[in-house]
């Protein structure tokens, strides 16, 4: 399958003034250190409308090395306890971080909480090294992840037409 990507990047760390309010509910942001099945079930039940199989191509060893790796923080987002979005970065407070999954659970979806976990997420991976934080997003992704990444700050640099397997 072909897809258009689009390559996106913060060159600097998200305005102070401009913190979002946490929107209302019973929510809660941590980083967590899932478990490799904790992680894939909230990894389908966000990326499975937009056919995400990166790490369901991973060998199971590898996923949890990725994941238990010192430079992969996972912040989940939780509503009453129950994991409904996900922001991971690879780099976490270095000079490069790759923003490598975001997203949420179609159910919450139409609420603020995607621009607010977003938001809470880029405040605290941008560390005093960091000069950059960037993702990649493709034609299969939300309709409103450009939007979104485009309020947080983030400015494409590149886009490219790119094949995935089906």
């Amino acid at each position: 399958m072909d897809l258009l990507v689009t390559y996106l990047e913060l060159l600097a760390p998200p305005a102070e003034h401009a913190a979002l309010a946490m929107p209302p509910g019973e929510l809660q942001v941590e980083a967590e250190r899932l478990s490799v099945e904790d992680y894939l079930a909230l990894y389908r039940a966000i990326g499975g409308p937009f056919d995400w199989d990166q790490r369901l191509r991973m060998p199971r060893a590898a996923l949890a090395d990725a994941l238990m790796a010192e430079a992969t923080r996972t912040f989940v987002l939780r509503e009453a306890g129950r994991p409904v979005g996900l922001c991971e970065f690879d780099g976490f407070r270095g000079e490069e971080v790759e923003l490598v999954h975001f997203g949420l659970v179609p159910d919450v979806y139409g609420r603020r909480l995607g621009p607010f976990l977003l938001d809470w997420c880029l405040r605290t991976a941008w560390g005093p090294a960091t000069r950059r934080i960037w993702l990649h997003t493709d034609t299969n992704d939300h309709p409103k992840a450009m939007a979104t990444y485009g309020r947080a700050g983030f400015k494409a640099y590149m886009q490219k037409m790119e094949s995935f397997p089906d």
